[in-house]
């Protein structure tokens, strides 16, 4: 029987800790092997890389590059191309838009035995958008070789509009939605693009004014649902957590006490009392993965409010650091080995999933 292996392309934001992640978890999720693809030797990032290694992920490197991490110390598994034949799945942690170089140069053009191929948010039209527990049922097994993670704001645009207007509601419930998404400028371990004061951003799309919005109308798209949904987007000088308002319009009346069931409900969704998004960031450096937690949204329940006719929900919600992409990376990989049995393996990764933040 051939093996099980996870091939990562990148170790970036999302690439590290989702190495981390399969390879300690890998055999409860049923991979036999974790490979991860580094461009370049770097002395600097010598340590990560050992660390990724001490947890049992073997390395992968371009042939050019070879000598180079043995100068630094550190050994090298397999060649691009090799690792990428061997792979039972291939997730492309790249930055934007060579993901798609990726694909038409090592995905598409050549034989090879891997089952599927996952790429990140930024990689707009690579295959199928997913987002774990959004459209699921939406893939289809021998079809959709390649699929798209959705950004992790799109997660969470989207599992709010889910859990409030659509899940366990009778069709035709959900109005719109309307949402702005105050973006951190980087990552705590970027050193680019930080800003000196909030920047707003502005509306490619008449129908859905940002991306967030389109590709999450995309998403719910595949599972046959035409959704008004209409984002706008801003960075903040801050390194913690993207910050969504939405409102969300329904066509029946709710009451608190039903949001607030609905929100506990859904194990994606964490609530807090939280209103300050360095406590909530805080709470899953301590006490995530990678200071990940895995949930695809935190909603900060003292700035829910319905309107007076209770058809109207408002309120603030952060988006956990890349965690959603996380879950959804794992989830669709697993899916292309396990697509009878992925969301049972799944339930190991439930300790970083918070009820309460």
């Amino acid at each position: 029987m051939p093996k099980k292996i996870v091939h990562v392309v990148g170790t970036g934001t999302i690439g590290e800790p989702l190495i981390g992640l399969l390879a300690d978890y890998r055999e409860a999720l049923g991979f036999d092997e974790i490979t991860f693809h580094k461009r370049t030797p770097l002395r600097s990032e010598r340590p990560k890389v050992q660390a990724l290694l001490n947890r049992g992920a073997r390395l992968v490197t371009d042939e050019e590059a070879v000598e180079g991490f043995k100068a630094i110390g550190l050994d090298v598994d397999f060649e691009t191309v090799e690792a990428i034949d061997r792979a039972s799945v291939v997730i492309d942690c790249t930055p934007s838009g060579v993901g798609h170089k990726n694909k038409t140069k090592f995905y598409h053009n050549f034989d090879h035995n891997t089952k599927g191929f996952i790429a990140q948010g930024s990689e707009t039209g690579f295959g199928k958008p997913y987002a774990r527990g959004i459209n699921d049922d939406a893939l289809i097994h021998g079809e959709d070789q390649f699929i798209q993670v959705v950004s992790c704001n799109t997660h969470n645009l989207s599992v709010l509009v889910n859990t409030i207007g659509l899940k366990d509601e009778e069709e035709g419930n959900f109005r719109r939605g309307r949402f702005v998404c105050m973006r951190r400028a980087n990552d705590l371990s970027q050193i680019v693009d930080y800003i000196p004061a909030p920047e707003v951003g502005t509306h490619k799309s008449e129908k859905y004014g940002t991306h967030h919005a389109e590709d999450a109308a995309t998403l719910f798209q595949t599972v046959g649902q035409d959704l008004n949904l209409f984002s706008s987007a801003m960075k903040i000088n801050s390194q913690y957590m993207h910050v969504v308002h939405f409102n969300l319009r329904m066509n029946r009346p709710y009451t608190m006490n039903e949001v607030l069931d609905k929100f506990a409900a859904n194990d994606l969704v964490a609530l807090t009392e939280r209103r300050m998004s360095n406590q909530v960031f805080s709470f899953g450096r301590d006490h995530g993965h990678y200071g990940r937690i895995l949930n695809q949204t935190v909603v900060s329940v003292p700035s829910l409010q319905l309107t007076r006719d209770g058809h109207e929900l408002v309120g603030f919600c952060f988006t956990p650091q890349d965690g959603n992409s996380l879950l959804s990376s794992v989830a669709a990989a697993s899916w292309y080995l396990y697509p009878n049995s992925y969301n049972q393996k799944l339930q190991v990764l439930a300790p970083w999933f918070f009820n309460e933040v």
